[in-house]
């Protein structure tokens, strides 16, 4: 198994790029969305299924697997990839967003941040060295450095001195990681939505130095406008021939938006999490299976699907068991979202590799606009 890592672009249209990330676990096929195993797990499903959905890659959370099992039981029982049988590659985040979002009594200091787990209350401490030390535990094949994420909208001061405060950070992760064949680790450009702090946080990453460049402090309120004028120039501040990722995004339109506009990783509980509670997409758009009208209702989710939930299932099977409690909805509802966004991923990697990526977006929006949507 070799034990080099690269990234190469294959294809370019417009600012949509098609490319490869090569690991020692396995070729990512970007664009790339990977399903959150917040957890060690993405709930509700088998690590081969969601293999089959066409995933390259998962993400697994510092902040959750820190404080339960622990990083340290995770290694001693052979690392991440074995605990929770995925095989493929992972990305780790830093736990940075977590701490700020989840956690209780937090103190932010230069060191790093202490603060009061959500489970137990039981107190704990991350700072950039903590990070990598727990990402380098678990295993991960991409590490994320540690930064602050501060919600939207903020002080224009505020968002700066959190942005300064994240590339000291930066630099102290990129020292704490050391040289690790076979992994990577990316830089997380912050700045909100002020292009001049975005400029200046790119550059210092650059001259850090990276694996790859995550757009970090978007999809925490600002909206889909704001953030697409973010990213009308924010990737384009980050190297071109490293990935490119946007953490935390989306909903489907969201993703296709962020391709289009040069963005080549993104991760999102959405999928995941809508089959959980009944909301399904598809591409005429977005439809409850809860609702009354899909009771008597023989077709599938969506007759273009091949996941399972649409070639053995019907709308009114789906409808019943979800108004059931039973367990089975929330597995084929999960499915067929998981292996939608895939197909979202792969129709753009051959649109943009045959350079009809306008087109394909053309369609996609065409598509949704037909019309098969429930108010969620």
């Amino acid at each position: 198994m070799t034990q080099s890592t690269s990234f190469t672009l294959h294809a370019t249209d417009g600012r949509a790029r098609t490319g490869t990330i090569d690991t020692p676990r396995g070729e990512i096929r970007t664009p790339a969305f990977m399903p959150v195993g917040t957890a060690a797990t993405v709930k509700a499903m088998l690590p081969e299924n969601v293999r089959a959905t066409g995933a390259d890659i998962l993400l697994g959370n510092t902040y959750h697997l820190m404080l339960r099992p622990t990083a340290e039981r995770i290694a001693r029982l052979g690392g991440l990839h074995r605990f929770m049988n995925w095989e493929r590659p992972i990305l780790t985040d830093s736990g940075g967003f977590q701490v700020m979002s989840l956690a209780s009594l937090r103190k932010l200091t230069e060191e790093g941040v202490t603060f009061k787990s959500h489970i137990d209350g039981s107190k704990h401490m991350l700072s950039p060295e903590r990070s990598m030390e727990i990402q380098e535990l678990l295993g991960s094949d991409i590490v994320m450095c540690f930064d602050e994420c501060p919600a939207l909208p903020a002080d224009r001061d505020a968002i700066a001195k959190s942005m300064e405060l994240s590339m000291r950070w930066a630099k102290r992760s990129r020292e704490a990681f050391g040289d690790r064949p076979g992994h990577m680790l990316f830089g997380i450009q912050q700045g909100g939505l002020e292009q001049d702090l975005r400029a200046a946080s790119a550059q210092a990453l650059r001259e850090i130095g990276f694996d790859g460049y995550a757009v970090g402090g978007l999809a925490v309120g600002e909206g889909q406008a704001a953030m697409f004028a973010c990213l009308d120039y924010a990737p384009e501040q980050l190297p071109g021939d490293k990935p490119r990722y946007l953490m935390g995004v989306g909903k489907p339109d969201d993703i296709v938006g962020a391709v289009a506009r040069g963005i080549d990783m993104m991760d999102c509980v959405l999928p995941s999490r809508s089959g959980r509670t009944g909301q399904v997409f598809t591409r005429h758009g977005q439809l409850n299976i809860k609702n009354a009208r899909h009771q008597d209702d023989p077709r599938p989710l969506d007759e273009n699907c091949s996941c399972p939930a649409c070639r053995k299932y019907s709308r009114a099977y789906l409808h019943h068991v979800f108004r059931s409690q039973e367990i089975i909805s929330s597995m084929l509802l999960t499915w067929h979202n998981l292996h939608y966004y895939q197909d979202i991923m792969q129709g753009m990697r051959d649109a943009i590799a045959a350079g009809t990526f306008d087109a394909w977006q053309t369609d996609f929006h065409a598509g949704r606009e037909q019309g098969d949507i429930d108010p969620l």
